[in-house]
C-alpha cells in the first residue's frame, strides 16, 4: 500500500510538473520588449538613452531570462512624430514579433500606438506620455498608462498654487495634444477652487524664442504663468522668464505643470528656485530610491526622472506578469498585471485600474534655492504627498468604455 501510494504521489507530481511546463509557453521562445522613444528631439533628455538604460536595468534585475527564455530589448527613435511611431509599432508587432511596446514618449505618438496595440492584441504600457485621454476615450483593454498624466499634474500643482494665493493664471501652452489637455485639466482645477484664467497663448513645439509669449503673459497681469509644456520647451520658457525678470518683482510666479529633474539640472537652481511641481518620483526621497538612482547614474551620468523610473517599474511589472502567467499571451499577462500590486522603487501599493490607469502616490515639491542645495542633484524639498486616490482622476469620472458605470 505504501509503495502504491508513493507511486501515485510521484505520478501526480510529475503530471503537475508536466502541466505547468506545458503551460509555460513563450511565442518564439523569446520575450521581446520594444521601446518607442524620442532620441533626437526635444524630449531626448527625459526619455532617450536614459529610458534604454532604465529598461535594461529592469531586465538585468529580473535575471535576464523569464521562464528560462531570453528577454530581448529593442528601441527606436520616433522623432516625436505620431506617424513614425505608428509605423514602427505595426512593423514590430507584425514582422518582428514584439510582445509589448513600452514608454512611447509624448502623447501624440502614444495616441497613435494605442489603437494599433488594440488591433493587434498586443500590450502597450505608457510611461513617457501625459494625455489623460489614454485612460478616457482612447483607453483599450491592452494598454496601461503608468507614470503620470495631465490630470494628476494639474490636480496637484494647480490646486496647491491656488491655495497659496495664485488665483489668476495665464498659460503658455505647447500647441499639440499634451499641451492643450494639460491646460484644460489645470483650468478645471483652477476654476473649481475659485481661481480664474485670464488668457493663454499657444506656442509651436520645440520653440526657441519665447519673448513674445512671455510679454503677453506679463501684460496679462496674472499672478501665475502656467507652463503647459515639457522638455526643451519648458527649459526655454523658464530661461526666457528669468531673462525677462518675470518673477523678479514678486507679482508673478511660474508654475511648471510638467517639470523633470533634467530640466532643473539644465536650468540651474537660480533660474528655477521657488517653483512648485508635481512628480511621481524623486531620486532623493528615501534610501531605496537613492540606492537605485546611483546605479542608474553609473550608467548615464544623470539622475533618473519620473518617466525613466516609471519605465523601470513597468518593465519589471510586465516581466513578473509573464512569469506568473507562464506565458506571454496578451490576455493572460494583462490579467496578471491588473491583479498584482506594484511595489518597487517607483511605487508602493500601486495598482492598475480597469481603465488602464496605474494609480499611485504623487509628490508635490518646491525647487530649492541655491543656498539650500547640499550636493549635486539635490534640487527639491517635499511639500506634500498626494495619495493615489486624490491624485488621479476618479474612476467614476472616466469616459473609458471599459469602465462599468
Amino acid at each position: 500500500m505504501k509503495k502504491t501510494a508513493a507511486r501515485t504521489a510521484l505520478t501526480l507530481a510529475l503530471s503537475l510538473a508536466f502541466a505547468q511546463g506545458a503551460h509555460a509557453q513563450l511565442s518564439d521562445d523569446t520575450v521581446r520588449i520594444g521601446l518607442l522613444l524620442d532620441m533626437s528631439s526635444l524630449y531626448a533628455d527625459i526619455t532617450g538613452p536614459g529610458s534604454v538604460a532604465a529598461a535594461q536595468l529592469a531586465i538585468d534585475d529580473f535575471g535576464g531570462k523569464v521562464l528560462g527564455k531570453n528577454i530581448q530589448l529593442v528601441y527606436a527613435d520616433h522623432q516625436n512624430k505620431a506617424d513614425i511611431a505608428a509605423n514602427k509599432a505595426r512593423e514590430w508587432y507584425d514582422r518582428d514579433k514584439v510582445d509589448a511596446i513600452l514608454d512611447v514618449a509624448a502623447s501624440g505618438p502614444a495616441l497613435a500606438v494605442a489603437p494599433i496595440a488594440k488591433e493587434k492584441n498586443r500590450i502597450a504600457v505608457f510611461s513617457g506620455p501625459g494625455s489623460v485621454r489614454l485612460t478616457n476615450d482612447a483607453c483599450t483593454a491592452v494598454t496601461v498608462h503608468y507614470a503620470y498624466d495631465t490630470f494628476a499634474l494639474a490636480n496637484s500643482t494647480a490646486r496647491a498654487v491656488v491655495a497659496n494665493g495664485g488665483d489668476s493664471w495665464f498659460f503658455l501652452t505647447a500647441d499639440y495634444t499634451f499641451g492643450s489637455t494639460l491646460e484644460k485639466d489645470a483650468t478645471d482645477v483652477i476654476s473649481a477652487n475659485g481661481g480664474k484664467v485670464l488668457g493663454a497663448v499657444r506656442h509651436p513645439l520645440n520653440a526657441s524664442d519665447f519673448s513674445s509669449f512671455l510679454l503677453r503673459a506679463q501684460s496679462s497681469g496674472a499672478k501665475v504663468v502656467g507652463l503647459a509644456n515639457a522638455g526643451g520647451d519648458t527649459i526655454n520658457a523658464i530661461k526666457g522668464a528669468h531673462e525677462f525678470q518675470l518673477t523678479a518683482n514678486g507679482k508673478q510666479r511660474l508654475a511648471g505643470l510638467l517639470v523633470y529633474i533634467n530640466d532643473i539640472h539644465t536650468l540651474g537652481l537660480d533660474a528655477a528656485k521657488g517653483m512648485l511641481l508635481t512628480t511621481g518620483f524623486y531620486w532623493d526621497r528615501n534610501d531605496e530610491t537613492r540606492k537605485w538612482a546611483r546605479r542608474f547614474f553609473e550608467k548615464t551620468r544623470k539622475m533618473p526622472n519620473m518617466s525613466q523610473a516609471g519605465l523601470y517599474s513597468s518593465v519589471l511589472h510586465y516581466l513578473n506578469a509573464v512569469k506568473a502567467a507562464g506565458s506571454d499571451e496578451t490576455a493572460a499577462v494583462m490579467s496578471r498585471m491588473k491583479q498584482t500590486p506594484v511595489n518597487d522603487v517607483f511605487a508602493q501599493n500601486g495598482r492598475i485600474r480597469e481603465d488602464g490607469r496605474m494609480v499611485h502616490d504623487m509628490y508635490l515639491y518646491e525647487v530649492k534655492k541655491p543656498s539650500e542645495s547640499r550636493y549635486p542633484w539635490d534640487y527639491y524639498k517635499q511639500v506634500a504627498v498626494i495619495p493615489a486616490d486624490k491624485a488621479f482622476q476618479p474612476l467614476a469620472q472616466s469616459t473609458c468604455p471599459l469602465v462599468k458605470k
